[in-house]
């Protein structure tokens, strides 16, 4: 169990919704946060309200040259970095048969590039300390694909599940010192909905949502505890469950074999 004050952690997509809420809440237990967005008016207002223990850094995350910028900063104020999370995120309104190549394009580099650089960058000083751990912030559509007009959004949620728990397989046998965590927020009241691309209904008029404080403080308790699959409501584990226990089935015996 980690004790959250003093811990030196990197939050990704920190201007706002669940990045700025558990920047808040991790500063208030005393950790030190550098804060990362491409909106710089909007990180220092953020970074303003976290108070000293906030470093704000503008960058685009989904470039991997920015996020090596990203870790020299973090590293020439903290000296280490103890957790890093990966928070970036767009949804996307466009049924599957109407995707664009640009419209994957744009899910993956946005959804998986910025969680794998983010990933790949802090990794070698995680091993050189022989500790660490990384928070990739997915989604229950990584889960259920169960939003139509979400489609390209639930594939490249799905790819960053399947890379993340490929990461800890992998870090397990090389340096299991690092913990790999995943979370799986459903829906939460940002603005998640009115930005995605082209378009999108707003987030706050779906059923079922809970507040960015809500989802932060199960990060948080992800992050003081290591687990490292967390759903942030209760009964979506079961959901999960049920969902895959209705489709698809085994073949007839004497099919195979």
């Amino acid at each position: 169990m980690k004790e959250i004050r003093n811990l030196n952690v990197v939050v990704t997509g920190a201007s706002g919704g669940i990045g700025a809420a558990l920047a808040q809440q991790l500063t208030a237990e005393g950790a030190r946060v550098v804060l990362v967005a491409r909106r710089a008016d909007a990180l220092k207002k953020v970074a303003a309200q976290c108070g000293d223990l906030a470093f704000p850094i503008t960058a685009d995350a989904a470039r991997r040259d920015e996020v090596q910028r990203v870790v020299r900063e973090a590293l020439a104020w903290f000296g280490h970095v103890d957790v890093w999370v990966n928070n970036v995120g767009r949804g996307i309104t466009r049924a599957p048969t109407e995707l664009r190549d640009e419209d994957v394009d744009d899910m993956i580099r946005v959804n998986v590039k910025s969680a794998l650089y983010g990933m790949q960058e802090i990794l070698p000083q995680f091993r050189m300390r022989g500790r660490g751990q990384i928070v990739n912030v997915s989604s229950m559509l990584g889960r259920l694909p169960l939003a139509t007009m979400r489609s390209a959004y639930n594939g490249s949620k799905h790819f960053l599940n399947a890379i993340t728990t490929n990461f800890r397989d992998e870090l397990r046998e090389t340096a299991p010192g690092i913990e790999v965590t995943l979370v799986s927020p459903g829906v939460v009241r940002t603005d998640f909905g009115l930005n995605a691309l082209h378009g999108g209904m707003d987030s706050r008029d779906l059923p079922n949502s809970q507040s960015v404080e809500e989802v932060a403080s199960v990060i948080v308790w992800a992050i003081r505890t290591g687990k490292p699959d967390v759903y942030t409501r209760v009964g979506a584990r079961q959901a999960v469950v049920d969902y895959f226990s209705r489709v698809g089935e085994d073949p007839e015996p004497g099919v195979v074999g």
